[in-house]
């Protein structure tokens, strides 16, 4: 996905939030901001990929703010909030159902309700309050575009890039019907904290690597995938998979960028740019499959 206009004042509030989260000084977070725009200023071109510009930014943000993970404690409040409505979930995805397909399609559609609850976002609120009633709203309302029975003849090597820490508990529905059908997964999380993405401290954390074949990481703290910094043994597991599946708009933004197919994009659209590229309006819930 290439970087569009209104991406540039999201980034910039991206920062501020990180600055907010890290400290209280008032003048650390001008600085912060300076920096944003700093980066903005000598990077900034009209065309470029969305990560190339994202990346550089954040990673400014962190080393003025001295702070490495500044969503560490958003982090633990979204796995919590997760953690306390599993069981919701898993009946809503379950259902009484010895259907497999039926129970995978509605795995998917709870991995993809689980991407809206994301902080940072500019303009999105997380309702953690109502959590439980705005799942059951966003479930009885289902996915908007819905490539799930694409998926189904794909699922024997499945590679899984996850996004962010709190919705990969609800993840692990799928994981569970993959492999239940008999499919393997590789599990990519991120080299390193950046935003609120899944990191391998958070898989072990809570057990989720029992529930996969292999996890993997990206290699670095980039925004999605950076291949110039991405390890080989991700290469050649993204080159060998029957699917590949894309979970959020980080992700998109950068697996979009490249050939990898067959590759299923799974994700809450939560801004115009990502919705216009992927082809949804802002609030579709979507499991798109790219061949």
């Amino acid at each position: 996905m290439k970087v569009h206009p209104r991406c540039t004042y999201c980034l910039l509030s991206r920062v501020h939030m990180e600055a907010e989260l890290s400290t209280d000084d008032v003048d650390l977070m001008h600085e912060a901001i300076l920096g944003g725009i700093e980066v903005l200023n000598s990077l900034y071109q009209p065309g470029m990929p969305a990560g190339e510009l994202s990346t550089p930014i954040h990673r400014k943000t962190y080393e003025i703010l001295n702070d490495n993970d500044p969503y560490l404690k958003m982090k633990e409040l979204s796995s919590q909030t997760a953690l306390r409505f599993m069981p919701v979930i898993r009946s809503h995805v379950f259902d009484g159902d010895e259907d497999d397909v039926a129970t995978f399609k509605r795995a998917v559609l709870a991995s993809v309700i689980g991407n809206y609850f994301d902080y940072g976002v500019m303009g999105l609120e997380v309702p953690i309050d109502v959590f439980d009633e705005t799942f059951r709203e966003h479930f009885r309302r289902g996915l908007d575009i819905d490539d799930t029975d694409k998926m189904l003849d794909k699922l024997s090597n499945v590679v899984y890039l996850a996004d962010n820490c709190g919705e990969i508990l609800i993840d692990t529905f799928v994981f569970e019907m993959i492999r239940k059908m008999g499919g393997k997964i590789t599990l990519v999380v991120r080299g390193a904290p950046i935003l609120n993405d899944v990191t391998m401290d958070e898989v072990k954390q809570f057990g989720i690597d029992k529930k996969v074949d292999q996890v993997l990481t990206t290699g670095s703290n980039a925004i999605g995938v950076c291949f110039d910094e991405a390890p080989k043994e991700l290469k050649d597991a993204l080159d060998n998979a029957s699917l590949i599946i894309s979970k959020g708009m980080a992700n998109y933004e950068t697996l979009s960028e490249e050939n990898y197919k067959p590759i299923a994009y799974l994700l809450k659209v939560k801004c115009d740019p990502v919705g216009e590229d992927i082809g949804a309006p802002k609030g579709c819930s979507v499991a798109r499959l790219f061949e």
